[in-house]
């Protein structure tokens, strides 16, 4: 019986399939249908002057510490965070499936943009680059272990990106299927405590949804950092 139960509250985690076919790009692509598009009006609306005044402030804020040669990453990383922050919501909606909860979804997102960051600082700076393999003034007999734990820490980066991601999305979900199953439960058996765990769960969405937001900014935020590094 646990074993059933403990199978039914992962299950919001799998990949959905239709006819054997993944309904994972599907469920990517739904989400640009939730973006507003000002081009096909004469004057802004509230919502797309909000949308663009959200999208100028945060695009400053990302790229501050990135130097002027790396502002032409400024449309990709927005596109990456409007991405993030729109998957990450979409699990919040009833029916639906969080593509950022699957590993090999953020691992896909995060590897090729830590790559790129550091071919680029290869290619244009390449002594700066692996002079940060070895902190200055490092002591002689320390300066293979530091490469060795430096080379470790630089490889992990795209992996604790992506495990970061996945990790707070899942447990957010997992903690609000708990809940709402617990609030279930006590319908025929205690209104009052009903009503607080109903509270709980509503206040819970709510962080859910601070917290779909602040781990999209931070992926996107934590990519810039790396782009400053190599630029």
């Amino acid at each position: 019986m646990t074993l059933a139960t403990n199978l039914n509250l992962f299950d919001q985690f799998l990949m959905p399939k239709l006819l054997g076919v993944s309904l994972l790009i599907p469920a990517m692509l739904l989400t640009a249908t939730l973006l507003y598009n000002p081009q096909d009006r004469w004057l802004s609306n509230p919502s797309t002057t909000l949308q663009s005044w959200l999208i100028a402030k945060t695009t400053k804020q990302i790229m501050t510490p990135v130097n002027k040669t790396g502002h032409k990453w400024s449309l990709m990383l927005m596109s990456l965070l409007t991405l993030l922050i729109l998957n990450n919501l979409l699990g919040l909606l009833p029916y639906t499936f969080t593509p950022t909860t699957q590993l090999s979804m953020n691992l896909s997102l995060a590897l090729p943009l830590w790559l790129a960051t550091v071919l680029m600082g290869l290619r244009n700076k390449p002594t700066t680059s692996l002079a940060h393999l070895l902190p200055e003034g490092t002591p002689t007999p320390l300066i293979p272990i530091l490469i060795l734990i430096e080379t470790i820490s630089l490889f992990i980066r795209p992996i604790a990106l992506a495990v970061r991601l996945t990790a707070n999305l899942t447990a957010g979900h997992l903690l609000m299927h708990l809940i709402s199953a617990a609030a279930l439960n006590l319908m025929t058996m205690s209104p009052l405590l009903t009503g607080l765990t109903l509270i709980t769960l509503t206040l819970l969405v709510l962080l859910e949804v601070a917290v779909a937001m602040i781990q999209a900014y931070v992926f996107t935020l934590l990519l810039s950092l790396y782009l400053q590094e190599n630029v």
